[in-house]
């Protein structure tokens, strides 16, 4: 069986080494491939003399990378894991294992801290808000969403599109993963901190205002009729609450002594029906492309 290890990075000389031999100690029979993205450092030239097989990505951004090394490489399971030494990679076996022998397209590693500094401020809280939009939007079958340690299977990888070239990738993939109904397993595993000298990338604020961006997008493509139809719900109500009392005072009186009001409500109730229709062809579109989807997931061998 041929076994892809894939690791993205950027900047990790202090790290990269000891991720390789980690996991060509965990997994022997592993191909090993680091995809350098635009480093300044040193990475190539100590993940080449440590036998990886190392290759380049110029457009910045893990998504950017995780695309290319999606569409290079071929194998039969691909495991991912950030070049940061901070996952466990004596469990990786044991992951491998669990999506052979369950036929699982994504298995997915749900981080235990083991060390205080293992996640920065506000990751935490950040990671749980945004899984639980997941979750709550498109499927509960994933935890830990955000987590850098996954295995897929190729059928997985082949049809997966790959358009975020941010580290909103690990949302993508995990919508990608529900909306095809895809069998996905999780395992524990330890989370430490970056050793001392090693910087993260990632930037608490903009990147979680980048993924909760991609879930409204996300939403507004694979969940049209929800969008689009909890904005007509809010759009009817502003206007009924607009016309009501005008209807009343008309019934009373026979006047109608706010115009500018009235139109005000009409106009907003026909914004709400045009919403609601927007969403129910929206929603038909949407439905297409999961078909052409799980036919592309299907033509995968």
């Amino acid at each position: 069986m041929n076994i892809a290890i894939l690791i993205p990075c950027y900047n990790e000389a202090i790290t990269i080494e000891k991720v390789i031999n980690d996991f060509r100690q965990a997994i022997p029979n592993s191909t090993i491939y680091v995809y350098d993205n635009n480093s300044i450092d040193n990475t190539s030239v100590i993940a080449t003399n440590a036998g990886a097989i190392v290759k380049k990505e110029n457009i910045q951004g893990k998504g950017a990378v995780v695309r290319k090394m999606f569409v290079d490489i071929d194998a039969d399971y691909y495991i991912m894991v950030d070049g940061d030494d901070t996952y466990d990679a004596e469990i990786a076996p044991q992951m491998l294992n669990l999506a052979i022998q369950n036929d699982y397209d994504l298995v997915n590693a749900i981080r235990k801290e083991t060390e205080d500094n293992a996640y920065r401020s506000g990751h935490r809280l950040g990671n749980k808000v945004i899984t639980g939009a997941v979750r709550l939007l498109f499927g509960n079958r994933i935890q830990d969403m955000l987590s850098g340690y996954k295995i897929f299977s190729k059928r997985f990888v082949k049809s997966f599109p790959a358009m975020e070239k941010g580290f909103a990738i690990e949302t993508e993939i995990a919508i990608h993963a529900l909306q095809l109904n895809s069998a996905i397993g999780h395992i524990n595993t330890s989370y430490r901190g970056r050793p001392e000298g090693s910087t993260s990338k990632l930037n608490t604020y903009k990147d979680g205002l980048r993924i909760l961006i991609l879930i409204i997008k996300l939403c507004k493509h694979e969940r049209p009729l929800l969008l689009f139809g909890s904005i007509s719900l809010m759009l009817i109500l502003v206007s009924l609450i607009l016309f009501i009392p005008i209807l009343v005072n008309y019934y009373n009186t026979g006047l109608v002594p706010r115009f500018p009001t009235l139109i005000t409500a009409v106009g907003t109730g026909i914004v709400s029906i045009i919403c609601f229709f927007s969403g129910l062809i929206l929603n038909t579109i949407s439905k297409g492309i999961k078909e052409l989807k799980y036919l592309c997931y299907l033509n995968v061998k």
